[in-house]
């Protein structure tokens, strides 16, 4: 059985759906009927050549309808771009953050029940065996008791990253929310990964989020930010993140902290380093496609990896970044500029350690006291209700 499939969005990550229709067309389980993007196919060599390509979603399915239609578009554009291809007639696969927020993702799962139509998220660590292998590890006792879950990103991103599109790094654009900050886009794998070993699956999974929010880019969302999070069974999650990192080249990493040991998961390699009994044993798994996991939903019935239902307590956490107060700006002091042009970045001194030390310690940056989170004395708030620190509790 054969599925047909267009890609909407080319010029950037939809390069990688491309690539991953074409491995499952070679298998004849795929076929790519369309691409749509205003700007064009010129320059995109990665489309099929002949392929048809439409400048809107709208002349697309005025066409034909695609059993599948995949969404590599900015943010803001995801729930009327994923509604219009479902009431259409086609299921969808779009890349992650589901939404913009947590009433859009609502509204989203609305229209999924009432077309029938299925929706998988671009959570791509979702279709790691790792989260299997860490339960089957947790449940043996080989780590003692659980303790918390923490984790590393640890990350660098050039100008040129900022400049690439006018959505990127804004927490509005033109009245509509974007929220594309370190937390909900780049390392949002970090968050959704430690949520699903911690059992959260759904916005009600989640009983606290605390935000801790800065800016190191002249930009208006955050680029370093840490989180802590409690889960509705009681699990406490940590996670330090930046964009700005001193060692940019480290793979970010979720912890599983035990009474006895811990369990280090490399998300974006699918490694697993357990640590326990003082000994240490590394691990790698096998990982499934999300779109081959869709084909086998839509074909055979398999359960979706990354349905969009079970994206709702990562959406707890970017709500919680949606509605804080601005991320505050790192002075200068604590930052240096590296390089000139287009591909020059921001180094803040000290971040990594600090961001090791908030998935050790299970705190945000304010509450162990990092040197960019005092605020000038004149504008300083009390010290339990920082500026930029936003809780959310359910």
């Amino acid at each position: 059985m054969t599925t047909t499939f267009a890609v909407v969005g080319i010029h950037g990550y939809g390069k990688q759906h491309l690539h991953q229709i074409g491995q499952l067309a070679a298998e004849g389980r795929a076929r790519l009927v369309a691409v749509v993007d205003p700007r064009g196919t010129d320059g995109a060599a990665h489309v099929p050549p002949g392929t048809p390509a439409f400048g809107d979603l709208s002349e697309l399915l005025a066409e034909t309808v695609p059993d599948v239609v995949t969404f590599a578009t900015p943010i803001h554009t995801h729930l009327p771009l994923a509604a219009q291809a479902m009431r259409a007639g086609a299921h969808v696969l779009l890349e992650k953050p589901t939404t913009a927020s947590l009433p859009e993702l609502r509204e989203l799962i609305a229209v999924a029940d009432e077309t029938g139509k299925s929706v998988q998220v671009g959570f791509q660590s979702f279709g790691s065996h790792a989260f299997d292998r860490i339960a089957e590890i947790t449940a043996s006792g080989r780590i003692g008791e659980i303790t918390g879950i923490g984790g590393i990103g640890l990350w660098r991103r050039a100008r040129s990253y900022y400049d690439r599109s006018p959505w990127a790094g804004m927490r509005r654009l033109d009245g509509l929310e974007v929220v594309d900050g370190v937390v909900t886009n780049p390392l949002a794998h970090s968050i959704a990964s430690a949520l699903r070993i911690a059992g959260a699956r759904r916005a009600e999974d989640v009983a606290e989020v605390v935000v801790d929010l800065f800016h190191a880019n002249d930009i208006e969302a955050d680029d370093t930010s840490a989180v802590r999070l409690r889960t509705t069974s009681g699990m406490p999650i940590a996670l330090g993140l930046t964009l700005a990192a001193e060692e940019p080249h480290t793979t970010p990493r979720v912890f599983v902290h035990g009474t006895a040991g811990s369990i280090e998961f490399r998300y974006t390699s699918d490694v697993l380093i357990v640590r326990a009994g003082g000994g240490e044993k590394t691990e790698e798994v096998q990982r499934t496609s999300l779109f081959e996991n869709l084909l086998d939903h839509l074909q055979h019935g398999i359960a979706l990896l990354a349905d969009v239902r079970d994206t709702g307590a990562f959406m707890r956490v970017l709500e919680a970044v949606r509605t804080a107060p601005d991320p505050a700006p790192i002075a200068a002091e604590h930052q240096e500029i590296v390089g000139e042009g287009p591909e020059s970045y921001r180094v803040v001194r000290g971040v990594d350690d600090w961001c090791r030390k908030v998935s050790e310690e299970l705190a945000t940056f304010t509450e162990l006291s990092a040197p960019w989170t005092a605020a000038p004395a004149a504008a300083h708030a009390p010290a339990s209700a920082p500026q930029h620190t936003h809780g959310v509790r359910a």
